[in-house]
């Protein structure tokens, strides 16, 4: 059986660091597919209130699926860093208590999801013609949340020792087959916002089992041998040193978004609809920085893990460079053509409204976004979770918090509750390359 791992340890940086990004960066494409097409599809075919449903049930889902994925995030790094070492045995060990983990993971957000559902649309002042659809949505999406759970477990563990191609693989197949299943309980069974939950929940399925399947039939080290599965103690601990961090600051800044939220959903269906859609857009704009950030934290853990932390430095300086370029281009683009855009998703013009002036106040300020994201990547890369994760909390949580309540207090509008995610940006950006500066990677080099 062909490698189709990567030692990220010797070689061109450049080259390594973009094999691993563009397949990375087609497979977010394709996972922004899922929510995409169900809102796409809701919003041509079944009406206004269904699309501003299934769009702002987003920071819901991210509180639970984020908190699990912060996890996941601490386990690539332990993984990597044994990779990287060439340690066989914790490699094989933080594997097995991953999986176990996860199995955990799936019953208790499966429980906690459909228990916070009503309260959740209720704190968001959801309208009423918008609540029982957005109940439904989540209802059946939170039954099936071990599939996208297991998913990123298992893509994670690929991506840590240099894998992006399997776990892009999958995602496309179940990408297609969320889009076949939406048209088809959409159009065919007329069955509305449920037919996209189920099309969303059974592709997310395929997607943990064909990844599973794949980890299973794994020769090397990081293989899974379902007879050996166990949470071994001491992986344990390092997976929760590295990702509760990581778990909390996903799960707080979601659960933030759902304050956010409700600010929007005051401006009413057409707003909700058209925040929905750029949410989309945006999602699409930020994949090269979000799949450059991941791959940095896998360059700059293998190298970490091997001793050359020059070599690690350097990868950063290239990610930096990569995201800048790709993200601005990308910018300028959704803001040249954001009406058209807007119009592909929904005919109704005040969604279109909306969706062009949430597009032409945030897409100037992408760039900020790079810097946070690719020093995160790099500190936690080197075991450094907790300091990115009270940064990020301060600045996506308790400054955003504070200045939309300051703003809602001094009688301001949509223009500064728009604003709201640039200015954290730029707070978080700042005070993450500030911690980078005085890290342990850097501090090598003095």
């Amino acid at each position: 059986m062909a490698r189709m791992d990567s030692d990220m340890t010797e070689g061109n940086i450049w080259l390594h660091m973009l094999r691993f990004s563009v397949p990375m960066a087609i497979g977010l494409l394709f996972q922004q597919l899922y929510n995409t097409v169900d809102t796409l599809v809701v919003g041509r075919f079944v009406g206004q209130q269904a699309q501003a449903a299934v769009g702002s049930t987003g920071p819901i889902i991210n509180t639970i699926v984020g908190f699990c994925a912060g996890l996941a995030n601490g386990a690539s790094v332990v993984i990597s860093q044994r990779y990287g070492a060439h340690d066989d045995e914790g490699l094989g060990k933080a594997v097995h208590t991953t999986i176990a983990l996860t199995f955990l993971m799936s019953l208790i957000a499966t429980a906690i999801g459909q228990g916070i559902i009503t309260p959740m649309l209720k704190f968001m002042q959801t309208p009423e013609d918008v609540m029982a659809e957005s109940r439904c949505y989540l209802s059946i999406y939170f039954a099936g949340v071990s599939g996208i759970l297991f998913y990123n477990i298992g893509s994670g563990i690929l991506r840590a020792v240099g894998d992006s191609r399997r776990p892009l693989a999958f995602l496309i197949l179940s990408a297609l087959l969320n889009t076949v299943l939406d048209l088809l309980f959409v159009l065919a069974f007329g069955m509305g916002v449920d037919g996209v939950a189920y099309a969303t929940v059974l592709a997310q399925v395929l997607s943990a089992l064909l990844i599973l399947f794949a980890l299973s039939r794994e020769p090397s080290g990081y293989g899974i041998r379902w007879r050996r599965l166990r949470i071994d103690k001491g992986s344990l601990s390092m997976i929760l040193r590295l990702g509760l961090p990581s778990s909390v600051q996903a799960a707080v800044t979601s659960f933030s978004n759902v304050f956010v939220q409700s600010y929007i959903n005051a401006f009413g269906s057409a707003c909700m609809a058209g925040y929905g859609v750029y949410n989309k857009l945006d999602a699409f704009a930020l994949i090269p920085v979000q799949s450059i950030s991941m791959s940095s934290t896998t360059f700059v853990g293998q190298n970490w893990g091997a001793r050359q932390p020059a070599r690690a430095r350097e990868g950063v300086r290239t990610a930096i460079l990569m995201s800048i370029t790709a993200t601005a281009a990308l910018g300028v683009l959704v803001f040249a053509l954001a009406r058209p855009l807007m119009r592909f998703f929904s005919p109704e013009p005040e969604v279109i409204a909306y969706g062009v002036r949430f597009i032409h106040i945030v897409t100037p300020f992408y760039v900020m976004i790079c810097f946070n994201q690719i020093y995160a990547g790099a500190l936690r890369g080197v075991g450094d979770a907790t300091m990115p994760t009270v940064i990020m909390l301060a600045s996506f949580v308790l400054f955003r918090q504070i200045y939309l309540a300051v703003t809602k207090a001094l009688g301001a509008g949509f223009v500064a509750v728009a604003l709201a995610y640039p200015v954290g940006w730029i707070l978080c950006s700042a005070l993450l390359i500030l911690r980078y500066s005085r890290s342990a990677l850097v501090a090598d080099r003095k």
